[in-house]
């Protein structure tokens, strides 16, 4: 025999006995086996509670009894099945034993109509399926062995026929059926749980409103990911930046300007502190620690005269202007325009260095007008393309309805902010 004749036997025998060796082939018949034990009591009832409740008449009638026996048993079948508990252990032991073809939503409780009526739909074909597939495996081992004396007397009973065969190595072919219909069995095993995988995810998975649910959650999710994304950057970015440059000028001015020194490093402090605490709430909002929630920071215009301090022991001239009552202002536009000051002024220490700033806030009837300008030049080119803090400040800005410019206008770095008021609310 050739080598590539060899490997061809090897071929065939691999894809014929495979399914043999398997280990997912013998997970997939324990869940069959599972399902026919399962329908032991309610055949237990069909058979011998339902016939002794009927009138002698109908007794008599077998197909009578047996369709009314059905008709009970299907009927018990899907009252059980409406069981929330019997979901998550249906669906546990399919995504177990059948693998990750079934819907991981098989394995959460789902009290909607439509959902229930496909686990009882689930719930009857498993039992079914497994019922039919249980009594082969008891039945065909035992008429296997059987087939192994048939050489030797000469006959083979099976089903109450006894089929008379040749004796000696004559009847040598009925032990090979036998074995033969060992492998077809667990091709029939592999068949009947193909049929559940392939109808599991209609049986089991979500409805098309529970998807809808399901995306309309997770979009909510990645929304406010997204959103502490920002706040992380906004805080945290701006204290890095500011303690940075504090640290750099308290060194510097430490022997000789000592006072200056310790006022640097209590900005510092306070800063790291501030730092720390939307660390800890934003950490704690993506462990949905419910704890860190209702703690939560609300830094708000109100606490703008406090940014702007830090800024300026950093070394950056701020000079404000404040038209209007702040205080006024829908929370939610107060909160998001402190975050855009904040970045505006992170920027400006990175970009620009310790350039002057100019901060005009107009707080009118139906808008809040905010401008943050320095000069161009320091030493250090100016940032048109824009990073995650311009992207940043834009989507504050968009989610308030509002417009933001950005870029040099006559010499100068001009971040221009107008965040519409009528439309928002807090």
């Amino acid at each position: 025999m050739t080598v590539c004749e060899d490997r061809g036997v090897s071929g065939v025998l691999n894809v014929v006995l495979g399914p043999v060796i398997r280990p997912s082939t013998y997970r997939r018949w324990v869940f069959l086996i599972l399902g026919g034990a399962v329908l032991v009591p309610f055949m237990l009832v069909a058979g011998m509670v339902i016939p002794s409740l009927l009138p002698t008449m109908a007794q008599n009638h077998t197909s009578v009894v047996v369709a009314l026996s059905l008709v009970v048993v299907l009927g018990v079948m899907v009252l059980i099945s409406f069981i929330p508990s019997v979901r998550v252990i249906e669906g546990t032991a399919a995504r177990e034993l059948l693998g990750d073809q079934v819907p991981e939503q098989a394995t959460r409780v789902s009290l909607s109509w439509p959902s229930r009526w496909r686990s009882a739909g689930w719930f009857v074909l498993h039992l079914l399926v497994g019922g039919v597939m249980s009594i082969v495996t008891l039945a065909l081992p035992p008429a296997v062995v059987v087939t192994f004396a048939a050489p030797f007397t000469g006959d083979f009973e099976i089903l109450g026929l006894r089929i008379p065969t040749p004796r000696g190595l004559a009847g040598a072919w009925v032990p090979l059926v036998g074995l033969a219909g060992l492998l077809v069995l667990v091709y029939l095993v592999i068949a009947a749980a193909l049929l559940l995988t392939r109808v599991a995810p209609f049986l089991l998975g979500p409805t098309a409103a529970e998807r809808l649910a399901d995306l309309a959650r997770r979009t909510e999710q990645l929304a406010e990911r997204n959103r502490l994304a920002r706040e992380l950057h906004d805080s945290v970015g701006h204290a890095l930046s500011v303690v940075t440059i504090q640290a750099s000028a308290a060194g510097r001015v430490l022997d000789t300007d000592p006072a200056f020194a310790r006022t640097a490093l209590g900005a510092i402090e306070e800063s790291a502190r501030a730092a720390l605490e939307d660390l800890d709430h934003v950490l704690g909002l993506l462990r949905e620690d419910r704890a860190a929630t209702r703690t939560r920071p609300q830094w708000t215009l109100a606490d703008l005269p406090n940014l702007l301090a830090q800024t300026r022991i950093a070394g950056v001239a701020v000079e404000s202007t404040v038209e209007g009552a702040l205080d006024a202002l829908p929370p939610a536009v107060s909160r998001e325009a402190y975050r855009i000051v904040q970045e505006g002024l992170t920027n400006v220490l990175r970009h620009a260095g310790k350039v002057p700033v100019a901060l005009r806030l107009a707080a009118g009837e139906d808008r809040l007008e905010l401008d943050l300008s320095n000069p161009l030049g320091g030493g250090r080119p100016p940032r048109v393309g824009g990073g995650h803090g311009l992207s940043g400040m834009r989507e504050r800005v968009t989610v308030l309805r509002g417009q933001m410019t950005a870029g040099p206008d006559q010499g100068r770095w001009l971040v221009r902010v107008r965040i519409p008021l009528r439309t928002v609310r807090g």
